[in-house]
């Protein structure tokens, strides 16, 4: 994987996990990609945020009571909501299946690594206010991925 030049602004990243770690990016490597979030989407503000890799039933656990769905879903991003006046660099915290994220690499034919790589930028983009329910905003948020995926070397994983 290529790297991308670092985000000239300083990032937080917080990189918890709760699951074993045998066979997971590194810190490093999530906080790369989110500076390589951060950088593609133009945010110049030195933010903050944590990552919690999960098991599949902390997975659907969050799923079920955030979304009520109740399956383990691959990425779930909560953006904070600060009180009125308060401003802070905090952004929200992200969660990330790990045999979520193995298994659809594997179905999808591509690196798991990318797939981390696809699913920290798409967490991270959430958290900053990007979606994709609409369709218009799902295309702009696509490009936007694709883009910042191919600074880092990773093809688009939308093909």
């Amino acid at each position: 994987m290529a790297q991308s030049n670092p985000s000239p602004v300083s990032h937080i990243v917080h990189v918890n996990y709760g699951v074993a770690r045998v066979g997971l990016p590194s810190a490093l490597s999530f906080r790369r990609w989110v500076d390589a979030a951060l950088a593609g989407a133009r945010r110049r503000k030195a933010a903050e945020l944590a990552i919690r890799i999960v098991g599949t039933r902390e997975g659907r656990t969050l799923n079920r009571d955030y979304r009520g769905k109740d399956y383990a879903t691959n990425v779930l991003s909560f953006p904070v909501e600060l009180p009125p006046g308060v401003s802070l660099p905090l952004l929200g915290d992200i969660a990330i299946c790990a045999p979520v994220v193995a298994r659809e690499a594997a179905e999808q034919g591509k690196p798991v690594a990318y797939h981390w790589a696809h699913l920290t930028v798409h967490g991270v983009l959430h958290l900053i206010g990007y979606d994709h329910i609409a369709e218009a905003d799902a295309v702009r948020m696509e490009a936007l991925e694709t883009r910042v995926l191919a600074g880092l070397g990773i093809a688009d994983p939308y093909a």
